[in-house]
């Protein structure tokens, strides 16, 4: 029996001796996590406070917030953290946290650098970061753990090469997910990836490697996703890729590849995406491209490839949705048309930009009917156009410009209820045009320019028309009474035909009108005075035709025009003072008329030359520029002049003087009201300055103290009693959509404080009069600055502006519990302080969206013409991403100094097509001369050992990424920032002496 007991008693013994030990270190453990913990929260903000909701003294660590402890031991085994807007640093201590498997911190606001001693936890397994603002190298300990299995460390600043030396191994052997894209990092492909036998995604887009693709990434035979994109990689395309038989997705668009495409491409039975856009290709697509049989999307758009399109591409790809090989030098026929029939699925086909030639064939009509976007644009197709394209009932996007296409429009096309946009100018067709085209009610933008189309027309009652090209035709007869109903209407161009009559005092209903252009025609006719009430016309062209009468004086009313071409016409009388008063014209031609009288004085007028006046024999005044001066002829005339003035100016002295002491009696009966609160979302929360102050410190809203209008309202310059210097906005009460944008401003302004946005200062409100007192911006709009003869930017200027507004919209779509949608990001809204520091203006049509940043509102206001992205005008819905696209836009015009609202865009062309045609072989051809300096070679191309000609590319690049016409496609602002600062950097380093 003692035999029995003896052993038992001798554990007991055991384990009363060491129980104290035992819980003596798991205590000291525990404490080792805590104190971890503690000092991870004490290196961060945490602006929603979720943190202090349980992270605190009161609860285990193992019940805080994003913790989870293991249920035996209690030690930390995962933190995620991932989305709570955290900022501050991350703390080397979360290196002791020696259990933990899983670390998620991604999309915070996280800053610093990654600390070495995570790369020492044994256990973890996946490390995520992405989408925070991280900087430096990533620790080389990371390369060494041995147990990880996910990597993230996506949409960061994190720069350097991934190792010193690129041949060196890496001790990951159970690697699967390595993701670093859109960071700043540079060097080689690192080789030791080969050491990776599990990986099966790797992502690198978007950094600088340099260097070829090396070949040992071939041998990674699990990889399925590899995305390569948007470096400066260089070499050809390795044919061992052929190796990776698992392969679902390619990416090695926009590097600097040469060479031919491997036949050996074709052995990736699996993959389903293929982009090798955007490089230098040559050389004939490879016809083993159609043995793979789950591809979805192939696009080689951007290249230099040659030769015909393989006949049977589409013979084996049922999946295929997507063919792109637009902005190339292929030729030969439309015969591989017939085997895309095959493809079932297939949604778009992009050839634009081609040599292509040819007749279109009538196997266009067993295409998929799934097929929703076709585009021959800018090739060498000549014939009729099918009537089989009226089987393509899912057509939304149909562009054959710019061909050799004769015969008539088949008026068939109008059996596709879907179309959205069609162009079919500058070809080679007769005849008129279909009036079946007034069926397609989803129509919103028609191009027929450029061709031979004769005859009377009618387009019907297409409410979603929002652009009609017809220019450069044969029409004859008058203008439809239709066109003037269509409401939507942003440019409508009729001229260079021979179009009779007048136009229609229904031409008010354009409310919506941008561009109008009716020249040269055979019109006839006074102008009627409800063409003033187009308050959106940036450009009107009535030169070379018939019309007489006045020059109505509503055209005074046209607050937001540019350009104004009334030359070579019949018009008599004087000129309308009220052109004076249209601060944002700039270009005025009134020559060739039978005006006369007094030149007026002001405005457009200072700078108006005499080819712009030339042809009219009785104009008087302006002797700069020749002209006689003008003969007062009668004293008797004058003196009763004088008394008229009088009894109009007396009266509204007294009322004025009247006014004036109400409001002062009720200022000083009220009281001002002040309030202490951050946050202000309401009007009445303001601190308000009465109508008196603001009416001193600008003496009056006098007319030297103006700084110029726009459809909203006009704004002064003005000093408080304080010193104080402001920009004060006065709503223009008349506009109905004044008020709401008055309370949208306050509300946005009221809610967010960045030093790249325009600070309000207080407001001004009653039932008369409403007015934002705004930080005073000393030097002006970029605009101002793009466009005055005497003023001129740097290169370097110009970084720090695009540098700062990309600033200032990475606040607003990241950093913000309510997402802010801009709406209107052009060059006049964003202003220049006394530092020419940039900051953006004009919340009036702002958006506010939820909190995360891909909700989408309706636009009910939808933005300034040439800068609002495609999606607004046909879904209507507003995003972070539109914002993204008008920031591209302003970066063209930026480099450029050409506007997207230049007559030279009047077709489907614009900006983006004109720079991305030059893009990068021929961009100096498009750039701001006051930009190149040097920089030019024997041929004008770029020279690669140039830094100010490598920061121009980049900007380039990166200008057309954010403008791409897919919101999807566009890349988020706080990745902008990142490449904007590397684009920067990288500047500095190359040319220090700047």
């Amino acid at each position: 029996m003692a035999a029995f007991l003896f052993p038992g008693m001798l554990m007991v013994l055991l384990f009363i001796f060491f129980y104290p030990q035992l819980t003596i270190s798991l205590e000291l453990s525990n404490f080792t996590d805590h104190t971890a913990l503690l000092s991870f929260k004490s290196h961060i903000q945490d602006p929603n406070s979720i943190l202090d909701k349980s992270w605190n003294s009161n609860t285990s660590f193992c019940n805080w917030i994003g913790v989870s402890c293991s249920s035996r031991r209690q030690r930390v085994v995962a933190l995620r953290l991932e989305g709570l807007s955290l900022q501050g640093t991350i703390s080397p201590q979360l290196g002791n946290l020696s259990f933990m498997a899983y670390l998620d911190l991604g999309n915070n606001s996280l800053t610093g650098p990654i600390p070495d001693s995570l790369g020492r936890l044994p256990r973890l397994k996946s490390l995520i970061l992405k989408h925070n603002q991280l900087s430096g190298r990533i620790p080389s300990s990371i390369f060494n753990m041995s147990s990880l299995t996910q990597l993230s460390f996506g949409w960061n600043n994190l720069s350097g090469a991934l190792l010193t030396d690129h041949r060196s191994n890496f001790t990951i052997p159970h690697l699967q997910y390595f993701s670093v894209e859109s960071n700043q990092l540079s060097g080689a492909i690192p080789s030791g990836f080969l050491q990776c036998q599990n990986l099966q995604v790797l992502s690198l887009s978007t950094n600088y490697f340099s260097g070829s693709i090396p070949t040992e990434l071939t041998n990674l035979q699990k990889l399925s996703i590899l995305y390569l994109d948007t470096n400066y990689l260089i070499g050809s395309i390795p044919p061992s890729l052929g190796n990776l038989t698992y392969l679902t997705q390619l990416d090695l668009s926009s590097n600097h590849l040469q060479g031919e495409i491997p036949p050996e491409v074709g052995d990736l039975l699996n993959l389903q995406w293929l982009t090798l856009g955007e490089n230098t290709l040559t050389g004939e697509l490879p016809a083993s491209l159609s043995n793979i049989s789950m591809i979805r999307v192939m696009d080689f758009s951007i290249n230099n490839l040659t030769g015909r399109v393989p006949i049977e591409l589409g013979k084996n790809l049922p999946f295929l949705t997507t063919i792109g090989l637009s902005w190339n030098k292929v030729s030969g026929g439309l015969d591989f048309i017939n085997s895309l029939s095959n493809c079932k699925q297939l949604q778009n086909i992009y050839l634009l930009h081609n040599e292509l030639e040819g007749v279109i064939p009538d196997s266009i009509a067993n295409l998929s009917t799934s097929v929703t976007k076709f585009s021959i644009r800018g090739n060498r197709i000549a014939g009729g156009i099918p009537a089989g394209f009226s089987n393509l009932t899912n057509l939304i996007f149909l562009n054959l410009h710019s061909n050799e296409l004769t015969g008539n429009i088949p008026p068939e096309i109008a059996k596709i209820g879907s179309l959205q946009e069609l162009y079919l100018g500058y070809n080679k067709l007769t005849g008129s045009i279909p009036p079946e085209l007034g069926q397609l009610k989803s129509l919103n933008q028609l191009s027929l320019e450029g061709n031979a189309l004769s005859g009377t027309y009618s387009i019907g009652n297409i409410s979603a028309m929002q652009f009609l090209w017809l220019h450069t035709n044969k029409l004859s007869s008058s203008i439809p009474q239709s066109l003037w109903s269509l409401r939507g209407l942003v440019g409508l161009y009729l001229s260079q035909n021979a179009l009779e009559g007048i136009i229609h005092p229904d031409v008010g209903n354009l409310m919506n009108i941008n561009q109008l252009n009716l020249s040269a025609n055979l019109l006839s006719g006074s102008i009627p005075d409800t063409l003033g009430q187009l308050q959106m016309l940036e450009a009107l062209t009535l030169s070379n035709n018939l019309f007489n009468g006045l020059i109505p004086q509503s055209l005074g009313k046209l607050v937001n025009i540019q350009y104004l071409d009334l030359s070579h016409n019949e018009f008599s009388g004087p000129i309308p003072n009220s052109l004076a008063d249209l601060h944002h014209l700039a270009n005025l031609n009134i020559s060739f008329n039978k005006l006369e009288g007094q030149i007026p004085s002001g405005g457009v007028f200072s700078n108006i030359t005499f080819q712009s006046l030339m042809g009219n024999v009785a104009l008087c005044g302006a002797s700069k520029l020749g002209f006689s001066p003008c003969i007062i002829k009668s004293t008797n005339f004058h003196s009763s002049a004088k008394l008229h003035k009088l009894k109009i100016i007396l009266p509204t002295i007294a009322l004025s003087i009247l006014l004036f002491s109400c409001f002062f009696i009720l200022y000083w009966r009220k009281g001002r009201k002040v309030i202490s609160s951050s946050k202000i979302p309401h009007l009445h929360e303001y601190s308000l300055i009465p109508y008196h102050e603001l009416a001193r410190a600008t003496d009056g809203f006098s007319e030297s103290n103006f700084l110029g209008r726009g459809s909203s309202g006009s704004v002064y310059r003005g000093c408080l009693d304080d010193g104080l210097l402001i920009a004060v906005k006065v709503l223009n009460l008349e506009n109905k959509r004044s008020l709401r944008s008055f309370e949208l401003e306050c509300c946005t302004l009221g809610m967010i404080r960045h030093r790249n946005l325009v600070k309000i200062i207080s407001t001004c409100s009653n039932l008369d009069f409403k007015a934002l007192v705004l930080q005073y911006m000393p030097n002006g709009s970029l605009e101002r600055w793009l466009y005055s003869p005497e003023y001129c930017l740097t290169l370097l200027q110009r970084i720090n502006i695009a540098l700062d507004v990309a600033h200032a919209l990475e606040y607003l779509h990241h950093q913000l519990h309510q997402v802010v949608v801009h709406c209107d990001i052009k060059p006049s809204n964003i202003l220049l302080d006394e530092e020419m520091n940039a900051r953006l203006s004009d919340f009036g049509i702002s958006k506010l969206l939820a909190s995360d940043s891909k909700s989408l509102v309706s636009a009910s206001i939808a933005g300034t013409f040439g800068y609002m992205p495609p999606e607004y005008g046909s879904s209507g819905e507003v995003s972070t991403r539109g914002d993204v696209y008008s920031y591209g836009i302003v970066l063209l015009e930026t480099f450029t100094r050409k506007k997207p609202t230049d007559l030279m865009f009047d077709g489907e062309s614009n900006l983006r097509h004109w720079v991305l045609d030059a893009y990068p072989t021929r961009l100096f051809d498009v750039l701001d001369a006051n930009l190149l300096g040097d920089t030019l070679g024997d041929e004008g191309t770029l020279e690669d050992h140039s830094a100010r000609n490598r920061c121009l590319l980049s900007i380039i690049e990166l200008a057309l990424q954010c403008s791409r016409d897919s919101p999807k496609e566009r890349i988020l602002m706080k990745d902008v920032v990142a490449k904007m600062r590397k684009i920067k950097l990288e500047y500095f380093q190359k040319m220090p002496n700047n």
